[in-house]
């Protein structure tokens, strides 16, 4: 297909959806290599793409001719998707999450269906849908609930049990069908999702789910679950009633009562009376009559003609949010569970769904959300710069970070003992330089307090944290250099204003490595998507070469070409770490003798070694 001719196809994509019309000639829109190539260069980026599959495959030595083979496979039908590779990766609370691993030929093929479907359903996917989508993230969710949810009286807490496990394929298929006209292209996603999985060297068939970790399968989930979308949006839409919420009687006679009193002094003031008593004594009763206004509501909270219907969702996250009585809260709860089961054959688990009172809170991706009423006074200002003071307002939400999260967090990272405010040093780092130390601490930190930075109690929950982490630190520098945290600190860290300082030399030149302090940390309104994942310390922990070591290859130690892809050299044979400890392995294995090669000479050198191990010894 040609170039300009897919590029106009594609551009009307979006048009077409949003106009409602059924979408064809999908599967001949693939064959434009425009969309292969993005989709190599997308797969190629991931942290993933060294990961083989089922078939031990990864994208190494992947070349122009392998992706034509794929491509002419496809459209011939002769491409068969392989099972997953299925793992298991720890989760927050414990328990390990199943991830399936495609092909490196499956993770290609996916993220071209991906990126077509994208351009389907992205124009007509929910503003209140924030997962696995360009854009928005948990920070976009959690943004749009502390500024849109204030007055909510209840919390509907839905999880459903094993979303992705549990996506059924005939319903998905036909969701596909309601807006795209091509079996072809729906028969295409209907093999990724029969291909099963592997797990202990056995295969397993799929009969219903979507592997989480295939690249298609995030906005298949979405397709899925906007079903769910549109259903709330019917049930906002008849659940909400009133325009404001009524005044309580109480509270409007106390008005009526104090604007007959300033009446009463603009009348005396106006005869010339303004010195008259009666105006002292209407000043006093203004002031008593304001303080009993105050006790009471400025509007009625429970005002049977006032509801509102809020709903926000991350995957299969989602949470309602109701203004309203404790028995329209358990009506929507139903409907909402009946939907799931009715509609999506979903199960909606009855031990962690519940509904909770919005004062008290709830958890809602990793944050606890809670309605409060400020006790003070605000000074207001008017745009004809009248002043005047009022009541904060009521129900207000708030975003807090939970005490467990930052406990548990401590003790993951091996901080010390939370309870007892009590530090300790990190064995596994003390091989580590003493700038891969501090950045990987300040990585770690920095990447939880930025996740939190919406909460406003996050620097309160973050102080006793500090205190451990910054200890911590310190006791790995003292155990490596055998010296006292106070020496660490006021003698081996420089000091640079308020910041402690790491200094260093690359190719002469000084650098210089900041520690992380609260005092600096601002929250930011709504953080970078890119920090909803845990930052990725792997740089600094598991290398076998060094941070500091890889920024001085710049120079071929073997031709003297300056070359900024050197790479380091070994120049024995090391066949005697694999006899050291696991305790002695990681030193060996970054402080043996080596030189800075260009990719020449690191070619040459490789090719003198193999034929040095092969040549029969006479």
């Amino acid at each position: 297909m040609l170039s300009h001719t897919a590029k106009k196809r594609l551009e009307q994509l979006p048009t077409l959806s949003i106009a409602g019309k059924r979408i064809n000639g999908l599967f001949n829109l693939m064959k434009c290599d425009l969309l292969w190539e993005a989709a190599l260069m997308r797969v190629t980026r991931n942290k993933g793409a060294m990961t083989p599959g089922v078939d031990g495959l990864t994208f190494k030595g992947f070349d122009p001719e392998r992706l034509s083979q794929l491509q002419a496979r496809v459209f011939r039908g002769d491409w068969r998707p392989a099972p997953v590779r299925r793992v298991h990766i720890p989760k927050a609370n414990g328990k390990t999450r199943p991830l399936g691993i495609p092909t490196v030929d499956d993770r290609l093929v996916q993220d071209v269906v991906r990126s077509l479907l994208e351009r389907i359903y992205e124009p007509v996917f929910s503003e209140h849908s924030h997962g696995f989508r360009a854009g928005y993230s948990c920070h976009t969710a959690l943004d749009h609930i502390q500024d849109v949810w204030t007055g909510m009286k209840w919390f509907v807490d839905v999880d459903v049990v094993g979303f992705f496990d549990n996506i059924d394929h005939d319903i998905l298929l036909e969701l596909l069908r309601k807006r795209i006209d091509d079996e072809r292209f729906i028969d295409l996603i209907r093999q990724m999702l029969k291909a099963g999985y592997v797990e202990d060297w056995t295969l397993h068939p799929t009969f219903s789910g979507t592997p989480q970790g295939g690249v298609v399968s995030p906005i298949l989930a979405n397709i899925y679950l906007h079903e769910l979308d549109m259903f709330m949006a019917e049930m906002r839409a008849k659940f909400d009633k009133g325009k404001q919420r009524a005044v309580p009687p109480q509270y409007s006679r106390y008005t009526a009562l104090i604007q007959h009193r300033w009446k009463r002094i603009h009348r005396l003031r106006l005869t010339g009376k303004g010195d008259d008593p009666a105006v002292k004594t209407a000043f006093e009763e203004i002031a008593e009559l304001r303080k009993k206004r105050d006790l009471l509501p400025a509007k009625d909270p429970l005002d049977p003609n006032f509801r509102r219907l809020r709903y926000c969702r991350y995957a299969d996250d989602f949470l309602i949010g109701i203004i309203g009585s404790k028995t329209e809260a358990r009506e929507v709860m139903a409907e909402v569970r009946i939907f799931l089961a009715t509609r999506l054959e979903l199960e909606m688990s009855a031990e962690k769904s519940k509904i909770v009172k919005a004062s008290e809170g709830g958890r809602f991706l990793g944050y606890d959300v809670k309605t409060y009423t400020a006790k003070r006074r605000l000074r207001v200002t008017t745009r004809g710069g009248r002043r005047y003071s009022a009541r904060s307002p009521a129900d207000i939400l708030q975003l807090q970070v939970p005490w467990e999260k930052v406990e548990r967090f401590c003790v993951a990272k091996q901080y010390g003992d939370w309870s007892r405010l009590e530090a300790r040093f990190r064995p596994a780092l003390l091989n580590r330089s003493d700038a891969e130390i501090i950045m990987t601490y300040n990585a770690e930190i920095r990447g939880f307090a930025a996740y939190y930075g919406l909460a406003g109690d996050v620097k309160k929950k973050l102080n006793k944290l500090s205190l451990i982490w910054e200890t911590s630190l310190g006791r790995t520098l003292a155990n490596k250099h055998k010296r006292s945290v106070s020496k660490i600190f006021h003698r081996y860290l420089h000091r640079v204003g308020r910041d402690k300082v790491l200094r260093y030399e690359v190719k002469g030149q000084s650098r210089y490595v900041k520690v992380w302090r609260l005092s600096a940390f601002t929250p930011r309104a709504v953080p970078s998507p890119e920090i909803d994942d845990p930052p990725d310390t792997t740089l600094f922990t598991k290398p076998l070469k060094s941070v500091v070591g890889r920024e001085t290859l710049a120079r071929c130690d073997r031709c003297g070409a300056r070359h900024l892809d050197c790479e380091q050299h070994e120049v024995r044979y090391l066949s005697w770490l694999s006899r050291l400890p696991a305790t002695s392995l990681m030193p060996a294995h970054r402080t043996p003798k080596r030189i800075f090669v260009c990719p020449a000479c690191l070619t040459d050198l490789r090719q003198t070694r193999s034929e040095q191990l092969t040549t029969p010894v006479t």
